[in-house]
């Protein structure tokens, strides 16, 4: 197998970062992990030497660099095995169009939550639209797990990357203590335990030492 590299932000931090990042943990692959602080003066010209938005996530394979988190799923569905996405033509276009919603929506959630692995801040960020947003998503939740979901614990019954496009919904719900019940909760609580979603936390809570070095 050619390399892969993927160059991501702060773990603590960086959603967008976390979405291929579960994917490929989830799948096996063999992967070098390139991190990169942000927020600080040599964070742009040091992701513009792996991509050309100045943005993470980047996926480099051999001599192809993919940018964005949606893109990089895709390209890593097609080019390697794995239940990325279901096998079912009706679910594996519901599981795009969630995803893609996860992609360009729910900006109030974005805004007012952001992701924050490290704290716990129960009851903050309900900003008005917020809610909203929160009852979407459960809503999509519950109807790919009742529509699609049977046979596993995930949207579509087998993780896919449907899944990790809203595993960082589901660190925000933690760190805001939104709270969740039935259907929903079931499934924030298969995502959370993930042994590679766990591994991510666990590196974002030791990322503080990191990062303070970093901006010496």
């Amino acid at each position: 197998m050619s390399p892969l590299t993927l160059v991501i932000g702060n773990k603590n931090y960086s959603s967008w970062s976390l979405r291929p990042w579960l994917v490929m943990k989830q799948a096996g692959l063999d992967f070098a992990e390139v991190r990169i602080p942000l927020d600080t003066s040599e964070t742009h010209a040091r992701i513009l030497q792996y991509s050309p938005t100045g943005r993470v996530p980047v996926l480099i394979h051999d001599d192809l660099t993919v940018w964005d988190s949606l893109a990089i799923c895709e390209y890593l569905a097609e080019q390697f095995a794995g239940h990325w996405l279901p096998e079912d033509r009706a679910a594996r276009a519901i599981a795009r169009s969630v995803s893609a919603e996860m992609h360009s929506g729910f900006s109030n959630l974005r805004q007012h939550m952001p992701m924050d692995c490290r704290a716990r801040l129960p009851g903050q960020g309900r900003a008005p639209g917020v809610q909203s947003d929160i009852d979407r998503i459960t809503e999509i939740w519950r109807t790919c797990r009742q529509q699609f979901g049977t046979s596993g614990d995930f949207l579509f019954g087998q993780f896919t990357f449907a899944d990790a496009m809203y595993a960082p919904v589901v660190s925000r719900f933690v760190t805001y203590g939104v709270e969740l019940d039935g259907i929903a909760k079931a499934y924030a609580d298969a995502v959370w335990a993930l042994p590679s979603m766990q591994e991510w936390v666990a590196a974002a809570e030791a990322e503080s030492e990191y990062l303070a070095e970093s901006k010496l």
